[in-house]
């Protein structure tokens, strides 16, 4: 049973070809991993299936009756409601059915024998949906999905307004996992989710009895979820069966195959017009060019493989600085309340320490406090001579109206229209990606930009705030390589011990100094 149809889809963005002649078939109980580079398209695919984008061409159909919920990066929360408040909307179509039965029972006491006939059995039939939908159990479901996914230590009876980025990301998700749709819609999913959240969302997906189409960069989390892939590139979708290694086993053997088909080619059309010049102005061998001319004209051309941009990361390193970059004493982190109990460190020239723990511990409020941007609650960090910080926020604070190319030439005016081109070219960006708005850029393709911009500056100290969320795994993979060449201070948060184990001196867990239950 097909749950999805996708036929034959083009669709192009700001001058730039997204998909080209897609097609796409959602099956029961596939578990879909959808992956690609960064800016290929994936949140582009899944806008167009959901009917958030209409394509240029081609035809989405939803055969059947099912229910989809979808999480996507832009999703947002409506402030002045509680945590409780949102999880409880994901069953609004239970609570306006229950209201509905309601008022029919006090239209009951004045109805006619046989209008009660038909309200009785309408009763009945409303009653026996909220029964098997386990509405009458919501309440005990809440929290079991909540408190899997870390919201039961925030509180559900916070207001959302008050809830940092991870959180929030944690309340959509928890949300529409409890509306118990029929197909999953997820793009980016473990982005800001701790350790154990993940793992708690593997058991979910691997227990899921319908499909769903996840977008993930996450690999260990792909391998442990999907069954199929379908991967994007170069405007193509190609399905492959099994998990993300054994599309990276099948996808080399593909990309060769290809690669000698090409050279096979361009041999034999090299041999073809080689003799079609030599023999086409003799008279002898006239028809023999003749009949060579024709087998070019008809050959199917093999387009020449074109390989992806992959990005190459280097952090510009400045002076020396002195031995001691920061030394906190007694510091209690928080804003109006705290978050810690009091905690004293010190981080030495040239360290490199990653910072785990469940989100809303107060990881951003670490690094904030560190760099002088917020007041600790008490205590006192003493910072380092000859600092040269270089910070990572996770994402951009305001809607980004500039081009990628205005962004960072806004920031360094000095260099020139080439140098600017040329370092977002080296992070992996495109011309069209170069040329376009911030906001309209992938998550990934942004980060990227941000990335150029810390990568243009002299640097003796990185402090970053989970830099992996949205990079692609080439992206990730070079980031880590040039955290690794780089020779000073690293200060990480990461919710990706793949992806800092191995390198880093240290891991502080901020969970060990906590005032809140966990």
């Amino acid at each position: 049973m097909s749950y999805l149809n996708v036929t034959n889809v083009s669709h192009s963005f700001g001058g730039r070809q997204i998909l080209e002649n897609v097609s796409f078939k959602l099956l029961r109980g596939e578990h879909v991993g959808l992956v690609g580079a960064n800016g290929e398209g994936k949140s582009t695919f899944l806008n167009i299936v959901t009917g958030h984008t209409l394509p240029d061409e081609g035809r989405v159909e939803w055969p059947g009756k099912v229910t989809v919920g979808y999480l996507d990066q832009q999703s947002t929360l409506t402030p002045g409601k509680t945590i409780r408040e949102v999880l409880h909307s994901a069953f609004d179509g239970m609570y306006d059915m229950e209201a509905e039965m309601l008022s029919l029972y006090e239209k009951m006491g004045e109805a006619e024998p046989e209008e009660m006939d038909k309200m009785m059995a309408k009763v009945g039939e409303i009653q026996t949906q909220l029964e098997e939908s386990g509405f009458y159990s919501l309440d005990s479901k809440i929290e079991e999905v909540a408190n899997g996914l870390g919201l039961g230590s925030i509180g559900l009876e916070r207001d959302v307004s008050e809830l940092s980025g991870g959180q929030r990301s944690k309340v959509l998700l928890t949300k529409l996992l409890l509306q118990n749709a029929n197909i999953l819609l997820l793009d980016e999913p473990t982005n800001y989710l701790d350790v154990e959240h993940i793992e708690w969302l593997t058991k979910f997906l691997q227990n899921y009895e319908n499909a769903f189409i996840l977008i993930s960069h996450d690999v260990t989390f792909l391998n442990n979820v999907v069954n199929v892939i379908y991967h994007l590139e170069n405007c193509e979708l190609t399905r492959y069966t099994g998990n993300y290694d054994k599309f990276q086993e099948m996808y080399a053997i593909y990309k060769s195959q290809k690669e000698a088909a090409y050279e096979r080619q361009q041999q034999e059309i090299a041999k073809l017009e080689d003799f079609v010049a030599r023999n086409k102005a003799r008279v002898a061998t006239t028809n023999m060019a003749k009949s060579r001319q024709r087998k070019l004209d008809k050959m199917d051309i093999i387009e020449k493989p074109r390989e992806k941009v992959k990005p190459t990361f280097k952090f510009r390193e400045a002076r020396t600085p002195s031995r001691f970059i920061c030394t906190a004493k007694d510091l209690v982190l928080g804003y109006d309340s705290p978050l810690t109990k009091p905690v004293s460190f010190a981080l030495e020239q040239g360290q490199k320490i990653a910072i785990r723990g469940v989100n809303g511990l107060g990881k951003t409020t670490l690094l904030k406090t560190i760099l002088g941007l917020i007041p600790p609650v008490s205590g006192s960090v003493e910072l380092g001579q000859f600092l040269q910080p270089g910070y990572f926020e996770q994402e951009e604070r305001e809607k980004n109206d500039n081009t990628a190319l205005d962004d960072v030439w806004n920031e360094y005016p000095g260099l020139s229209n080439y140098e600017v081109r040329a370092a977002l070219a080296g992070c992996g960006l495109t011309n069209d990606h170069i040329t376009s708005k911030v906001f309209v850029l992938s998550g990934g393709e942004a980060a990227k930009v941000r990335l150029c911009k810390l990568m243009l500056k002299d640097v003796n100290w990185l402090v970053l705030d989970e830099p992996t969320n949205h990079l692609d795994v080439d992206a990730k993979e070079e980031l880590q390589r040039a955290l690794k060449e780089f020779k000073g201070s690293v200060l990480l948060v990461s919710h990706e011990p793949e992806f800092y184990e191995g390198w880093v001196d240290k891991v502080w867990n901020i969970e060990d100094w906590t005032t809140k239950i966990i």
